[in-house]
């Protein structure tokens, strides 16, 4: 592969939220995918109303960022009427891509909204260059690899398939216990239906082994008197392997985690964001700053990390059996916006209590932070405050350094 074909590869974040959104694009994002109210597997996440999603488009579109919509769940007869009203909305929105794996309703979106280009979905099990060229003839532009192919298996598939089709595999992020994601366990257990954008993780739940006989007597599946997580997956992460994801075909390199929070986007987008341009730039100078790369990663919230499938089939060294829990290493306080009087202060909606005196950084896009200690905290009155307890409190904040519109505000933890 070429180096200036290595410059196109795409850095796809996730956003649950407008917030996020703007997030990802401001810390180096090339696009976006976000789940708008109906249709998406994250019925948790936020999601996007109409009116947010027409003004994160504008957002996006105006930095240069596309923007995808996810409608990939797995509909069920009463969900077919409703698709045409919501693909002819999405229509009118103009988002860069919807994406898709239930054939009904790429079907309807086809004959819909034409003029959005369909990515089919990695719930669709895309695992053969038989069916990336089957969607290819029905007009879709691009396919989610299944999480289930080694980098062996997408170059094979790559050298199969027309030039103009587009491969996006995970590169980062939460790995799925089921094949491709298609998992019943949330239905069968809590009755929300994960392929339908319900799923309440049963994955991550600790189990123990019932003997029928002898009911309410739980033995724990592992030698642990905690119970043991069998279902519980290390965290995906590449940052050390992006040549061999090019090197394989692969055009968007994507990021798992519609339900993360702003710190986790920013931190995420800027580092792949960097480790991505300076290996366009120099191979060398990518090897080079490996450990910036891996410090600035592990700061943010993780189970500990694999390499999934991407050489192999994973051994049990890619489960966590003894905790459910993340690591993590900072505390999201908020993002920085302009206060309009001008007088030293930024704007902040609080997410996490925090209170003056205490040293804090200020996270910017370009890859610095910057320590800095709150001087002073004032409610939306103008009155004083010692500490901000109240979450989404709108507050001003003084800081002893600068901070910009679109900056993160952190604090490291102790355990971080």
């Amino acid at each position: 592969m070429t180096k200036d074909s290595m410059k196109k590869a795409e850095l796809l974040i996730p956003a649950g939220s407008p917030e996020v959104l703007r997030t990802a694009v401001m810390f180096g994002a090339d696009a976006v995918y976000i789940g708008g109210e109906a249709f998406s597997l994250r019925a948790k996440a936020h999601n996007f109303s109409t009116e947010d999603m027409r003004e994160g488009i504008a957002f996006a579109h105006e930095h240069g960022v596309k923007v995808f919509v996810t409608a990939n769940i797995l509909a069920h007869n009463a969900d077919l009427s409703e698709a045409e009203d919501y693909f002819a909305e999405l229509g009118e929105l103009m988002p860069d891509a919807v994406l898709i794996s239930d054939p009904g309703l790429f079907d309807i979106a086809k004959r819909v909204c034409p003029q959005i280009d369909i990515h089919i979905s990695t719930q669709a099990n895309n695992v053969n260059y038989g069916t990336f060229l089957f969607w290819h003839r029905l007009g879709a532009t691009r396919v989610v690899c299944g999480r289930e192919l080694s980098l062996a298996e997408i170059r094979e598939i790559r050298g199969h398939i027309p030039q103009d089709m587009e491969i996006e595999a995970f590169v980062h992020g939460a790995m799925c216990i089921s094949y491709s994601g298609r998992c019943l366990l949330s239905n069968f257990l809590a009755g929300r239906d994960a392929n339908r954008g319900e799923c309440t993780h049963p994955c991550r739940w600790k189990y123990s082994v019932v003997e029928e006989t002898r009911p309410g007597e739980y033995m724990p599946v592992y030698e642990n008197e905690r119970g043991t997580y069998i279902f519980n997956s290390k965290d995906l992460c590449m940052i050390e392997h992006i040549p061999e994801m090019l090197d394989a075909g692969i055009d968007s390199l994507k990021v798992e985690g519609r339900m993360k929070n702003a710190l986790y986007v920013a931190t995420v987008a800027r580092t792949y964001r960097k480790a991505l341009d300076d290996y366009a730039e120099d191979p060398e100078k990518y090897r080079a700053n490996m450990d910036w790369y891996r410090s600035q990663i592990a700061s943010c919230t993780y189970r500990q990390f694999t390499t999934g499938f991407f050489f192999g089939k994973p051994t049990e060294e890619s489960q966590i059996y003894d905790s459910n829990t993340y690591i993590r290493g900072y505390t999201y306080l908020g993002i920085a916006d302009t206060d309009e009087r001008n007088d030293g202060c930024i704007m902040i909606e609080q997410r996490n209590k925090f209170s003056v005196g205490e040293m804090i950084e200020i996270m910017k896009p370009s890859g610095e932070n910057i320590p800095a200690e709150v001087l002073a905290i004032y409610d939306e009155e103008g009155n004083s405050m010692q500490s901000a307890p109240h979450p989404k409190q709108k507050l001003r904040v003084r800081l002893s350094a600068p901070a910009e519109k679109y900056d993160i505000l952190r604090r490291e933890e102790e355990n971080g």
